[in-house]
């Protein structure tokens, strides 16, 4: 039975990096391969502060054969000496002490990756040897770890973490143990992971490595960072340098043809922050601290629909964002809202709002913020929680991209027409797709109801042999429905003229009324997403009058076919019925029925009232009143129409 009683003597206190290797998913992630990665940087990091420092330019990171990992700068060294309040030298202060370092605003870093002070630390505490260098002071300064421990290592060959282990018992020794040239300084790290902490199956993923390192050469300018890889069978070796800075690094992410060229925005700007200060007495006080921070921006657009966005603070890559992101999500924004706001007219945007998505597609960026103690949510540093950064980016962001766009020169102003012709272009399309997922067709043929009131549908389920007939208004449907077979055909009435489509936006086209109605009869989707397996309807016949707004009728229908739905055209299942031009009644003494004679055009006209004289010169009375009207005559019987197939010729 479990024990009730809960006192004092339940509590237990880790002290030092006890804690790390107790947690250590709290200080770098988790204990697979990822955890790993992250343990390598967190030393490869501390040596490219160095280098934004201002101090080396110049990083090899090697893969052993045993599966240690050895990183070497020519930075200033870490501090061989000692510091006064604990009385440990720099290189155990900073490998066994929790938050301790030089970057707590003591002057030695403007900015830098490594600011909680737990990085090298954490590395030790979960490695079962780790090994330093120093050159400082025209000598070799050296001093070894177990599980985060200083002590010495009798070594008989190479160094291993399974040799004997001597841990300091009264005080720790910084050894020397070679010398250098006045003036050469630098360090070495050299860490055996610990298998006790870390899965069976987690190693270095050579890829994101080089990756890593790629990034780090791109955002830090002459940096030269060498991966050596003698762990494996193939022992490769990648230097990576780039003077271009994030401009190259822009240009190496984007895969499409630009739009634009690849822009450089960059600014500064102070803020002020309340930070916890030590004061002389040693005591932590709140003050209110001016910090600098400093943006860098490179972006450009291309052809292609994906988006590309980097971000990183003081060159740590920040996947989750931050306050930099939406600041230059934000900037972006309000930027190209009032561009395209004062060019409406030019770039017909009619009632349609721009949205974030709009202008991101195509986009590929990187920005840079580097500023002194920033605020990472967690030791990982996935995402910036400073939140002044976020206001700082947008106005940079809107600042340097209004001259820009107010250039006169010609290269400058075609990119900008050409990049807001596209971003109005994305919102349309949007507008587009999403209305006709609102107008979606049907899911099965007959099943639905939101087919229109008005369409007066056929009992046949045998699609081929269906057809639907477009009649021109409530008085061609009058008369057309006691004509029609039930069985087989359909009949669709439209007011008038429907809406010119060729000129008008795919959103507009699914508003109208009539183009909507036709769509859902149809049920076969429109535009991309036009299925024709799905139409409900062998055939679609256009019967419209034979006048002048016939026509027009007939050719305003034709264009939203081959625009919205030409697969249908392109099966040759789009017909107009043609209707005749005149009626001729010819009048039969007696009982006989009057005799309604029907011709298609003027010569066909001609041709029967000639006919028709030539007989009545033999039968002197019989065809005296003769009626040519020329108007449509609407069907007035069960006979099949006389209709032409369109075909593909139309457009």
């Amino acid at each position: 039975m479990a024990d009730n009683t809960y006192s004092a003597r339940h509590l237990t206190m880790l002290e030092g990096l006890e804690a790390v290797r107790k947690r250590p998913g709290m200080y770098i992630g988790s204990t697979d391969s990822r955890g790993l990665m992250h343990c390598m940087w967190e030393i490869i990091d501390n040596s490219v502060d160095e280098s934004l420092a201002g101090f080396g330019k110049r990083i090899s990171v090697e893969l052993h054969e045993d599966g240690s990992v050895s990183v070497a700068d020519n930075g200033r060294g870490v501090p061989v000496d000692k510091e006064p309040k604990t009385g440990l030298t720099g290189v155990e202060l900073v490998f066994t002490k929790l938050h301790a370092g030089g970057k707590f605003g003591s002057g030695s870093y403007g900015s830098a990756g490594g600011l909680h002070g737990v990085g090298a630390s954490v590395v030790n505490a979960l490695s079962a040897r780790l090994d330093v260098e120093v050159d400082r002071d025209g000598k070799t300064w050296a001093m070894s770890f177990r599980h985060g421990e200083p002590g010495v290592f009798d070594d008989a060959g190479d160094p291993s973490p399974n040799s004997p282990f001597r841990a300091f018992e009264d005080a720790s020794e910084l050894r020397v143990v070679g010398k250098t040239k006045l003036g050469v300084t630098g360090t070495r790290v050299r860490y055996w992971a610990d298998p006790e902490i870390f899965l069976k199956n987690a190693k270095i993923e050579m890829d994101a490595l080089l990756d890593r390192a790629r990034q780090t050469a791109f955002l830090v300018s002459g940096l030269e960072l060498i991966v050596k890889d003698d762990s494996s069978p193939e022992k490769s070796a990648h230097s990576f340098k780039y003077e271009g800075g994030i401009t190259e690094f822009v240009d190496y992410l984007a895969k499409d043809e630009a739009v634009t060229d690849t822009w450089r925005l960059h600014d500064s700007a102070s803020f002020t922050e309340t930070v916890p200060v030590m004061n002389s007495s040693g005591e932590m006080v709140l003050s209110d601290v001016e910090r600098v921070c400093e943006v860098d921006i490179a972006l450009r657009w291309g052809t292609g629909y994906d988006t590309t966005v980097k971000s990183f603070v003081n060159i740590i890559a920040t996947p989750k964002g931050g306050t930099h992101l939406s600041g230059l999500e934000a900037g972006l924004t309000k930027f190209f809202k009032q561009q395209v706001e004062s060019n409406s007219r030019k770039l017909k945007v009619g009632n349609d709002k721009l949205e974030k998505d709009d202008i991101l597609t195509g986009l590929t960026a990187v920005i840079l913020v580097r500023l002194p103690e920033p605020q990472f949510e967690g030791q990982t540093k996935e995402t910036l929680g400073t939140a002044a950064v976020r206001s700082i980016v947008n106005k940079v962001v809107t600042a340097k991209l209004q001259p820009i766009f107010a250039s006169t020169k010609r290269a400058e102003k075609v990119q900008c027409q050409a990049v807001l012709e596209k971003i109005v272009s994305e919102m349309k399309s949007r507008v587009s797709l999403r209305a006709q997922r609102d107008t979606q067709r049907r899911k099965t043929s007959l099943e639905t109801s939101s087919l229109p009131a008005k369409l007066i549908d056929c009992r046949s389920k045998d699609v081929p042999n269906t057809e639907l007939f477009i009649v021109e208004g409530d008085s061609a449907l009058g008369t057309a429905r006691p004509a029609r077979d039930s069985e087989f055909q359909a009949l669709l009435p439209i007011r008038g003229k429907i809406l010119n489509v060729q000129k008008a936006s795919t959103a507009d086209m699914l508003s109208n009324s009539e183009c909507s109605a036709i769509i859902k009869v149809l049920g076969a989707g429109s535009g991309r997403e036009f299925d024709l397996e799905s139409a409900r309807y062998g055939k679609v016949i256009i019967m419209s009058d034979a006048d002048v707004d016939g026509a027009h009728i007939r050719t305003l229908l034709l264009t939203l076919f081959f625009k919205y739905m030409r697969p249908l055209i392109e099966a040759g299942r789009v017909f107009a019925a043609v209707p005749p031009l005149h009626r001729v009644i010819v009048r039969n003494h007696g009982k006989k029925p009057n005799e309604v004679i029907y011709t298609y055009s003027e010569n066909e006209l001609h041709a029967l009232i000639a006919d028709l004289e030539k007989k009545e010169s033999r039968f002197s009375s019989r065809f005296r009143d003769i009626r040519v009207l020329a108007r449509w005559t609407r069907i007035s019987s069960r006979k099949p129409l006389w209709t032409e197939s369109i075909g593909c010729c139309v457009g």
